[in-house]
């Protein structure tokens, strides 16, 4: 997704900032709920342990290549299992092992027990090639106003035409819808709470994006606390993804299991992100790397994030129509293919963008 990094530079005085903030916000947590039986945020040591009985996780932001948004990609009329399957075991081929995968509550709305029923067949496919998967509820990127049915047909070289938010605006911010988002959440994480196939829950992708600012603060800090009430067995967290959302940071930092962040930068600055965040003592995975025209690659962004041990998701996986070979700003309304690829790994028959990158990532994953 895009996001609103500060222009590539986190400044000396703010890392500064954050390292004293992440040490004491780790020691003292926000309070969310009066109910004493309420799941308590995982400690550092607690964290640690599982991240260390998990492989090295490598893997991408995944939607299948048929599907424009997530209404399209989980709606009964449009759930593609073929080409989920065919598609992740592509990703397994390299050595890939999790998946970062977004819900929709609309889909979930019009066909509770059918939605289930899918993801629960999604992770069937997924687990036969020895991926997890982690699951994304709320995100406030591009389109704001989602509905179920037929979705919009790609716009030529435009990246994420169709992509929806959820619930969207002016709905996050409509505390009358609550009590229905809080009962997807709770039914969703219940059924699943103890599913070992899932590795983590990501409860909202960089709330506060597409110029909402704080009106998403109370959706945030709401879902934070259903997640704490349905009381799942895995981790749960949110992605930092913009340092200037302080309020947001320090609710997020002081109630994520574990540490998960969005990067967009080059080496070195992506590097200084690491070594920030660390200092909260807690395992960190980049749910969102990897965009080739900023040098955010896997040739010099990989070997870093196995270098410090942080999982490494990269968005997209296939090109489809979500439309994601082209960069965020630089439309092409003719719909000619970039020479260079914003995001994604493969083409539509399963070969490789760049072979030199899944070579790379199978040599670092162990798999070639």
């Amino acid at each position: 997704m895009r996001i609103n990094f500060l222009s590539g530079l986190i400044s000396i005085v703010y890392s500064i900032l954050v390292l004293a903030s992440c040490n004491q916000i780790a020691s003292k947590p926000v309070e969310l709920s009066s109910d004493l039986t309420a799941r308590k945020v995982w400690s550092a040591e607690k964290a640690n342990s599982w991240y260390s009985r998990q492989k090295w996780i490598v893997g991408a932001d995944f939607i299948p290549s048929t599907a424009i948004n997530q209404l399209e990609m989980w709606q009964a009329e449009t759930f593609d299992s073929t080409t989920i399957s065919r598609e992740l075991q592509w990703a397994s081929q390299i050595g890939m092992n999790t998946m970062r995968v977004y819900l929709h509550h609309k889909a979930w709305e019009a066909d509770k027990a059918g939605f289930i029923g899918r993801l629960d067949q999604y992770l069937t496919i997924a687990n036969s090639y020895g991926i997890k998967t982690i699951f994304v509820f709320f995100d406030d990127c591009w389109n704001k106003d989602p509905k179920t049915g037929t979705q919009p047909a790609p716009k030529p070289g435009v990246h994420n035409s169709g992509w929806m938010q959820d619930p969207g605006d002016p709905y996050s911010k409509d505390s009358t819808l609550f009590p229905l988002l809080e009962s997807y959440v709770k039914a969703i994480m219940g059924y699943f709470k103890n599913d070992a196939r899932i590795l983590l829950w990501d409860l909202y992708n960089e709330p506060g994006n597409s110029g909402k600012g704080d009106s998403s603060f109370p959706l945030l800090t709401n879902v934070f606390r259903w997640a704490e009430e349905a009381n799942p067995d895995q981790p749960v967290s949110v992605g930092i993804y913009d340092w200037s959302l302080e309020k947001f940071n320090q609710l997020i930092l002081s109630h994520s299991d574990v540490i998960t962040y969005h990067d967009y930068e080059e080496e070195p600055m992506h590097r200084r992100t690491i070594e920030v965040l660390k200092a909260n003592g807690k395992p960190l995975i980049c749910t969102e790397y990897m965009a080739r025209t900023r040098n955010s690659k896997f040739e010099n962004i990989l070997p870093l994030l196995k270098e410090k041990n942080v999982g490494a998701i990269n968005w997209g996986l296939v090109a489809g129509k979500t439309n994601t070979i082209y960069a965020w700003d630089t439309p092409m309304p003719d719909g000619k293919e970039p020479k260079i690829w914003f995001h994604d790994i493969f083409r539509k028959d399963g070969s490789a963008f760049d072979p030199e990158e899944t070579e790379l990532i199978k040599t670092l994953t162990g798999t070639k």
